[in-house]
């Protein structure tokens, strides 16, 4: 299963860790009855969302099995009629 590399980013790492931090706190919020808390755990799992996506754009993610890599485009020669 590691071989597929699904996940083993910073991007990936960055958003799950944020977002688990908004879980435990949601969670931890919603226990004690307090809204304004739960809703600020809720806004962190948004967060972690954004700045995984944000990482990913910036290209610390992992790249498409179906797009090319820039090596191989670089290589590519038009074919020969």
């Amino acid at each position: 299963m590691s071989s597929s590399g699904h996940g083993h980013t910073p991007a990936a790492w960055t958003g799950v860790i944020i977002s688990f931090i908004g879980f435990c706190v949601a969670g931890a919020f919603m226990v004690l009855e307090n809204v304004p808390g739960m809703v600020a755990g809720f806004v962190l799992i948004g967060l972690g969302a954004v700045a995984g996506g944000i990482m990913h754009m910036a290209g610390m993610g992992s790249v498409p099995k179906g797009a090319a890599s820039p090596v191989a485009a670089a290589k590519a020669r038009p074919q020969e009629s």
